[in-house]
């Protein structure tokens, strides 16, 4: 069968053809650049927890080496401290003052609703405070992915190639591209992962309505010594003229640091000796006078809202900016492209070994544009409300401190502005059938990251076994972290599971767990490979196993129902 085209070699681009290489799809990635990144130290990327996993299980090297992850959360509003947050800028396991684990991500809620997002927050016995995002350059993450990509016989990576043409029948996609020397491609599908200007977007014509110059901001990378080595700061309405509305601190490693000023959407030029002024004067109020500090680089971004009437043509997809463009008060837009290729990933590797399922690949529209499309919305109408500090609301009782809430959520991942997204509605996702057998968490919902054991013994995060095309079966069962497994391998119900699992219409793999938040035991979980809930069981059950995982997979490929890529507003 023919590679998967993936248009584009941005982190997005690169991210997807090593999550395909890593469950046995090859592709070929066209570059329209010389395969060389710039480097840019004041254009960095903040990526949640589970993003900064996703790169790290596809082999992008620069997330463990090359990013900083922030020690703490501070946020001011004039000259007033309001919030001071430790955050967890480790992977481990966090002890309980009653001796037991929780994890890095306990438990996710949400009702689901138009892919509503809703993070629990710890319990106060853990040490340490919520996970930390990882702040990184763009240039590093995208060296390390490609590196990742060039050393997998899967990945083909083709410099100097502009898409200029494309064609699709039943049997794959053509295009043809501009360079060095003019070819034709032919793939078994195709992602444009091309930017916001794409060109695939352009070729399928899909339009890409939004708003334009939501926010506009001044940014600089400098080395010097802030009063909080590594903690990110959110000062609002600063007390010095030159400060505007907010200013963002965020870290980065060898003692550098990102700071962004929040301009007036559509206001003057601001020339280079203006914002050395606002740096100056930054620094100055922080500091109680102008510390050394070493100037990187500087610039202005403007961030847009938009969103794709489309992402599926046929055997053509869009991913990252060229679906969605989204950013302003503290969301990230490549975290979303992120997810969308952990989303996509996996539904076309199991399109691409075992058969064409329309309602597998509809499905990522329908999961996926409509989260993009519930963020968008939260932000819109946050925006309003957040950005009219200087009006008379500022000074209702509480004001100050929910908005402060609103915008924390927003850069440390959390809520409607950051927390993963919740599947409920998708057509993946099986109706429930009866009582909810597991708390705090819907089918949908990103599973937590607990310690599981498969049944050869080996011992891993459960967030280690996703990225490999196949579903997961995670039982509950309390002492299997104490006796050996040879004492419960073939014990209790573990023949009678496995015979389920190996019984499946998809390849799965069985795991175990001592614990789950909010399940008893016993409880069986089906998980998706990019870690979403599919179904909680209490006990084994295997025809509704079976059935779940059906539903999971997109039904039988030789009888799924049609084309369904009608928009969805």
């Amino acid at each position: 069968m023919d590679p998967v085209i993936v248009v584009g070699a941005g982190p997005v681009g690169l991210a997807l053809s090593l999550a395909l290489a890593a469950q046995g799809v090859p592709s070929v990635v066209l570059d329209e650049g010389n395969g060389k990144d710039e480097p840019r130290p004041a254009r960095t990327v903040v990526l949640r927890p589970d993003t900064a996993d996703l790169m790290s299980r596809l082999g992008c090297a620069a997330v463990r080496h090359e990013g900083a992850r922030w020690s703490g959360w501070r946020s001011m509003l004039r000259k007033q401290e309001l919030r001071q947050l430790p955050l967890d800028g480790g992977g481990e396991d966090h002890r309980r003052d009653d001796g037991h684990h929780w994890d890095r991500d306990d438990a996710y809620s949400g009702d689901g609703r138009d892919g509503a997002y809703q993070r629990l927050d710890r319990s106060a016995g853990v040490d340490g405070g919520p996970a930390a995002p990882l702040h990184i350059p763009q240039h590093s993450l995208s060296r390390g992915l490609r590196e990742a990509a060039a050393e997998h016989r899967l990945v083909r990576l083709v410099t100097d190639s502009r898409l200029d043409s494309l064609e699709q029948d039943a049997g794959g996609v053509g295009v043809h591209t501009r360079g060095p020397s003019a070819t034709w491609w032919r793939g078994s599908y195709l992602v444009g992962c091309d930017g916001a200007r794409s060109t695939v977007r352009k070729l399928l014509g899909i339009r890409f309505p939004g708003r334009t110059a939501v926010e506009r901001h001044a940014v600089a990378a400098l080395r010097t010594e802030l009063p909080w080595p590594g903690e990110a700061v959110l000062h609002r309405q600063p007390p010095w003229s030159s400060g505007g509305d907010e200013i963002t601190a965020r870290p980065l490693p060898d003692g550098m640091w990102r700071l962004d000023w929040l301009l007036p959407p559509r206001g003057e030029l601001v020339t280079p000796e203006a914002l050395v002024a606002r740096v100056r004067d930054t620094l100055a109020g922080w500091c109680g006078g102008t510390p050394p500090y070493e100037l990187l680089d500087t610039g202005v971004y403007t961030l847009h809202h938009r969103l794709a009437r489309r992402w599926r043509v046929d055997r053509a997809f869009l991913a990252g900016d060229a679906a969605h463009l989204l950013g302003a008060i503290g969301a990230q837009g490549l975290d979303e492209g992120l997810r969308d290729v952990d989303n996509l990933a996996w539904k076309l590797a199991q399109t691409w070994h075992h058969g064409a399922s329309q309602t597998l690949l509809d499905s990522y529209q329908a999961e996926r544009r409509t989260a993009v499309a519930a963020r968008l919305r939260a932000a819109d109408q946050s925006l309003p409300i957040l950005r009219s500090g200087s009006g008379l609301r500022m000074y209702l009782p509480g004001a100050a401190r929910g908005h402060d809430a609103m915008l924390t959520d927003a850069h440390l991942g959390r809520g409607a502005l950051g927390a993963p997204p919740v599947y409920t509605h998708s057509p993946l996702t099986p109706e429930p059938t009866g009582p909810q057998t597991l708390a705090g968490a819907v089918p949908g919902s990103p599973v937590a990251d607990v310690q599981v054991t498969a049944p050869d013994g080996t011992c891993a995060r459960l967030r280690d076994r996703l990225c490999r095309g196949r579903l997961l079966v995670v039982l509950v069962a309390p002492g299997t972290g104490v006796w050996d497994r040879r004492h419960w391998a073939g014990a209790g119900i573990m023949p009678r599971l496995e015979t389920a699992v190996s019984g499946l219409p998809v390849p799965a793999e069985l795991l175990v767990t001592e614990r789950y938040p909010g399940a008893s035991a016993h409880t069986v979980l089906l998980v998706r490979p990019d870690g979403h809930l599919v179904a909680a069981f209490a006990g084994v059950r295997p025809a509704e196993l079976y059935a779940a995982a059906d539903i999971a997979r997109g039904g039988d490929p030789a009888t799924a129902g049609g084309d369904r890529t009608a928009d969805i507003d």
